[in-house]
């Protein structure tokens, strides 16, 4: 095992490294007699966001957020990649694996909201006609789907850049956000309400149940890559790995991976696990029409799980 193995971690957000410093920690913890370092590098994928590079209306290519990372690995500059496994592609590069998943946090999202139109049915905070920023493909399709009058709007950034958009719009009414994310970067719900070091006043916020709102695959989930056949980083990952964890995001990226699909897809997926049994359901944008699924089956196969829900979704 190298004296001191290195963590390497895009820098593109306060998230990022916020996940790569808890991946740090969680490292020494579990290694106290070795040294570990941190790495920051801006990947292409960071510099195109905040720049603004990106078409309004079209998703980033798949990569750019982890292609800078994956060639440290390959020229064993650094030992651990960190992501947001939601940004990682299904098809890694050869000599590449993910070797561990941490145990995920809260996958749901969460709607942030100005005022509570107190309604029925789905997204009852919101006013009729109301206006919702994001840039997520498969949350506006389930905005559209749960509520044809609503209206959707491109918004990029970070989380905090995107509640200060929403803040300061005379027109905005509300965004959609990972709860993931809200609570790495230490804000919580208090009372129907976000609060934060960064929450501009006056915001508000309830979590979306799975019923309401499908997350993406493997969202909340901290994916670590590495060399496909270094033992020695192998041996770490085994112990920051969460089995529940993997084998969840494992039937998640399965659908998504059998649909064809990449992180930026309009298809929501959501794997739970009791016991032996892990339960999967999927919703689709990507043909002619939304489309279900779900799938129960063992915990100890999610590919299969996972492929038996994209082949419903792929019958309609």
């Amino acid at each position: 095992m190298p004296e001191q193995p290195t963590i390497i971690a895009t820098r593109g957000s306060a998230l990022a490294l916020a996940q790569a410093n808890h991946v740090f920690d969680e490292c020494r913890r579990l290694f106290p007699r070795l040294k570990f370092e941190i790495k920051i590098l801006k990947t292409t994928g960071d510099k195109l966001q905040s720049a603004s590079l990106a078409q309004a209306g079209k998703s980033l290519p798949k990569g750019l957020f982890t292609k800078e990372l994956e060639i440290s690995l390959l020229r064993q500059q650094a030992d651990l990649a960190v992501h947001s496994l939601k940004d990682v592609p299904t098809e890694l590069p050869g000599g590449l694996a993910i070797g561990a998943v941490m145990r995920r946090a809260d996958p749901r999202d969460v709607l942030v909201f100005k005022k509570n139109a107190e309604g029925d049915g789905k997204f009852p905070q919101l006013v009729q006609g109301a206006l919702v920023g994001t840039s997520s493909p498969r949350r506006a399709a389930q905005l559209r789907e749960g509520r044809p009058d609503l209206r959707v709007e491109e918004v990029r950034g970070n989380v905090a850049t995107r509640l200060e958009k929403l803040a300061e719009s005379e027109s905005m009414d509300a965004t959609v956000l990972a709860a993931a994310g809200l609570g790495r970067l230490n804000f919580r719900m208090d009372g129907g309400r976000l609060i934060g070091d960064a929450v501009p006043d006056g915001l508000c916020a309830e979590v979306l149940e799975p019923g309401v709102m499908l997350p993406c695959a493997g969202q909340a989930a901290i994916g670590i890559e590495v060399r496909a056949e270094d033992e020695r980083i192998g041996s770490i990952c085994e112990r920051l790995n969460h089995f529940n964890s993997r084998q969840a995001v494992t039937a998640e990226r399965a659908v998504l991976r059998a649909m064809g699909g990449g992180c930026s897809s309009a298809l929501g997926t959501l794997a739970i696990i009791e016991g032996d049994r892990m339960s999967l359901r999927a919703v689709s944008f990507l043909g002619d029409a939304m489309c279900r699924a779900e799938a129960d089956g063992d915990v100890r196969e999610p590919d299969e799980l996972g492929e038996e829900v994209a082949s419903q979704l792929r019958d309609g």
